[in-house]
């Protein structure tokens, strides 16, 4: 438990390290992030730790989406009896302040409807949890020209965030929506949201196609990589990095022996879930 609790304390420091520093590049008008220009500015709310508090409206949002994904998969798990940890946060010097959360499963799953259901469990937790912060970041947000293209780097628009972004500022070009820090926090849910539910190995989506596909799911993931590669070598490099990872190490999917059928109510949430992943995901998210 000590684990957990330190590493989640520990990504809370750094996400709202992080998102004191957007705030007040928000408030300034000024590029939402940038990386060396604001190395400096970081240091120096350390030594002043009430600097820190605006970041927690970015810090608290993220770390609230990521937990309910997280405990998505866990309350599936205990309902099906299976063994796993409570989550795992990861604290980075990054941007985003985290590499994301996990639970380690530390026991077989035997049944391909349990699979399904522990896959598409966290997904849809945090869907939930994403729409609300996006719709209300975006209501504090505001109309600055340009200010997208400003900064050393830039930002895909999912396709979520721009049906969004159309409702509430409409008429209004992307370049010239400011993101507010809690927005941010979405736009990173986004961004791991689709990145699970890639139809890859035993991420949360290639959990949900060996339910539904069995030993059809190496032939999917051979064909997701591919995707994946060449999606990395149209709009964005770091999509390569992302497929040989996958191909080294998560590629493969324990066998599960179990003939039922998953049931229509399954098979809906599975388009359901490749809804999500289709307006979560960018073909380039970062850029230069």
């Amino acid at each position: 438990m000590w684990l957990h609790c330190l590493l989640f304390a520990l990504t809370l420091a750094t996400t709202t390290t992080v998102g004191a520093r957007m705030q007040y590049n928000f408030d300034h008008d000024l590029p939402f992030f940038d990386v060396y220009q604001n190395l400096s500015a970081i240091w120096f709310s350390w030594q002043h730790p009430a600097l820190l508090l605006p970041g927690l409206p970015f810090s608290l949002t993220l770390l609230t989406i990521l937990l309910a994904h997280e405990f998505g998969h866990y309350v599936a798990c205990m309902y099906y009896g299976v063994d796993a940890s409570l989550p795992f946060f990861l604290p980075a010097p990054t941007f985003t302040g985290t590499f994301g959360a996990f639970i380690r499963i530390r026991a077989a799953i035997y049944s391909k409807r349990a699979l399904f259901d522990v896959g598409i469990a966290g997904p849809i937790a945090g869907f939930v949890f994403l729409l609300p912060a996006i719709a209300v970041g975006l209501a504090f947000s505001k109309v600055v020209p340009n200010i997208a293209l400003t900064g050393s780097m830039q930002f895909g628009t999912p396709m979520l965030l721009r049906f969004f972004e159309l409702v509430i500022f409409p008429g209004v070009p992307v370049s010239d929506i400011y993101l507010h820090p809690v927005v941010r926090a979405g736009w990173v849910a986004l961004f791991a949201t689709a990145l699970n539910l890639l139809p890859v190995g035993q991420l949360d989506g290639g959990h949900i196609v060996y339910a539904l596909f069995g030993e059809r799911h190496r032939t999917i993931t051979r064909v997701a990589l591919f995707g994946l590669v060449l999606v990395g070598l149209i709009y964005w490099e770091m999509w390569l990095v992302w497929a040989l990872l996958l191909f080294l190490f998560g590629r493969k999917h324990p066998s599960i022996f179990d003939a039922r059928p998953l049931g229509r109510a399954r098979l809906r949430l599975a388009v359901f879930a490749l809804a999500i992943f289709a307006l979560c995901f960018s073909v380039a998210p970062v850029s230069q």
